[in-house]
């Protein structure tokens, strides 16, 4: 199955793990948290619930730093049957703030890809999260110069997409996505008739995780993200590889 690109105009990339490391940080918090709770439960127990909270809380508090620190907190009541000390609630209140004030970490070739693109397509950022602390970490990525436009938005699903690329007048079939999810990234753009190609980082977050058998093949499957350069000269179509 053959994948052509020259009638792309716009490219849309994710922001976490595809231009910078984000979901290495929460397991790292999460490995702190589990050590704060180990006189209540085991580790596999403390991930397991936390999973659990997380999900309950998706509609409550959206995707980001902030849930997740909730999501800690009520976790750590409930597994402690609301022994958990006022000290340790502590701890994992700045287990979240050192998540939100952590350096941006640029994945390798990002900027090299956005220099050499800049100019021939007109990109933008499109990705989920907190408000504050997604644009907090595009400030400091020193990546906004590269975009026309930036949208962080409260879930990535087929109608999120479309009610973007109406409302910013961009034909679906213009349109290519990048990104490290299959489930938020790549399958709801294929989906509504878009391209889309995927990136994927070394650690995935379960809810983002996808059966094989859903995968589907209409998609590039990279292993870094300079390799899109090789896809998007002018009048060169890409072949699919999964």
């Amino acid at each position: 199955m053959e994948v052509d690109y020259r009638k792309i105009t716009v490219i849309g990339f994710d922001a976490d793990d595809t231009l910078w490391v984000n979901e290495t940080y929460f397991r790292e918090a999460e490995e702190e948290f589990c050590s704060l709770l180990e006189k209540y439960e085991t580790k596999n127990k403390v991930d397991q619930e936390l999973f659990k909270m997380e999900i309950k809380n998706l509609n409550l508090y959206g995707y980001g730093i902030k849930g997740f620190m909730l999501s800690m907190i009520e976790s750590a009541l409930e597994l402690s049957n609301n022994k958990i000390s006022q000290a340790t609630i502590t701890e994992i209140i700045e287990i979240g703030k050192r998540m939100l004030s952590h350096p941006v970490e640029l994945l390798e070739g990002v900027e090299e890809v956005l220099q050499k693109l800049e100019d021939r397509y007109r990109l933008i950022v499109l990705t989920k999260g907190d408000l504050l602390d997604q644009e907090r970490k595009l400030e400091k990525s020193g990546l906004s110069k590269y975009f026309h436009h930036v949208e962080v938005l409260s879930d990535k699903k087929e109608i999120n997409y479309q009610h973007l690329l109406d409302h910013l007048e961009i034909p679906v079939s213009e349109f290519l996505m990048i990104g490290n999810s299959l489930k938020s990234d790549v399958l709801p753009l294929i989906n509504i008739g878009a391209q889309a190609v995927h990136v994927p980082f070394h650690t995935t977050w379960a809810h983002e995780e996808v059966p094989v058998e859903q995968q589907g093949n209409g998609h590039l499957t990279l292993n870094t993200l300079t390799d899109i350069l090789k896809y998007l000269p002018e009048g060169k179509a890409a072949t699919t590889k999964n």
